[in-house]
């Protein structure tokens, strides 16, 4: 196979699609050849549909191929040509997020960008502190996607911009110093709260009258700290706080 030419070095600012990078090795750019993409999903179905709606953007993206999860995926991808890809990690029976950790830690010669509908702000962490190039919300458009595929072609990391807008209000309020104890995994100041109150061995009586709230307000904020912390009940959300050293 001819050696593909890389992207052009010097090139002007990438247009904008709602796209924000969070890193980047270079600026990106939408023009040259257009970015070869393999897609990754245990659904026939569904990869049909992502092929078709990048298919109307030949300028932008080539479709190198499909690849269910049976497969070898790296093995596959390479024998593609790929320069990114497109990994759904809601995958049945399986975590998709390690499958896609398992690849990136070969050091492949592409890009391994998660497409998911899972918005948990520590789920994106977690794929970022794996390698990925990429964390993108199955709500982006077509155009939108697209033009991320290239970004990352060409050395961005790229975040869903629904995602990075709460990721950059959060770093305002650490650069200000508002930061409590488990704001880095999502957690809200009255959520910390509640989880510090809770690793102190309060019932949920005893943190309801010490915050002046009903028991159902603090059964709900428990609701949402077990989702954050990626635990089932109070002690595994006890055992993951000490854990973290959240409240250290």
């Amino acid at each position: 196979m001819p050696e593909r030419a890389g992207p052009a070095p010097g090139a002007g600012p990438p247009g904008t699609s709602g796209c924000v990078p969070v890193t980047a090795t270079e600026p990106g750019e939408t023009g040259g050849r257009p970015v070869r993409v393999v897609l990754v999903n245990d659904d026939e179905i569904v990869m049909e549909g992502l092929q078709g709606m990048l298919a109307r953007h030949p300028d932008r993206v080539e479709l190198a191929g499909g690849v269910l999860l049976t497969k070898d995926v790296s093995a596959r991808a390479q024998e593609l040509d790929a320069d990114v890809v497109l990994l759904d990690i809601n995958i049945r029976g399986t975590n998709g997020l390690e499958v896609a950790a398992e690849i990136v830690a070969d050091k492949p010669p592409f890009r391994v960008v998660i497409f998911t509908d899972d918005a948990e702000e520590r789920r994106l962490f977690e794929a970022l502190r794996m390698g990925m190039s990429g964390y993108l919300l199955k709500s982006t458009t077509g155009v939108q996607l697209a033009d991320h595929l290239v970004r990352v072609r060409n050395g961005e990391v790229v975040v869903d911009p629904t995602m990075a807008t709460k990721i950059a209000m959060r770093a305002a309020h650490v650069g200000s110093g508002r930061i409590w104890p488990g704001s880095q995994v999502g957690l809200s100041q009255r959520e910390s709260e509640v989880l510090s109150l809770l690793v102190d061995g309060l019932s949920n009586r005893m943190i309801a009258a010490q915050l002046v709230v009903g028991e159902e307000t603090v059964k709900t904020h428990l609701r949402s700290i077990y989702r954050k912390l990626g635990v089932n009940d109070r002690a595994q959300a006890i055992a993951t706080a000490l854990r973290q050293g959240l409240f250290t």
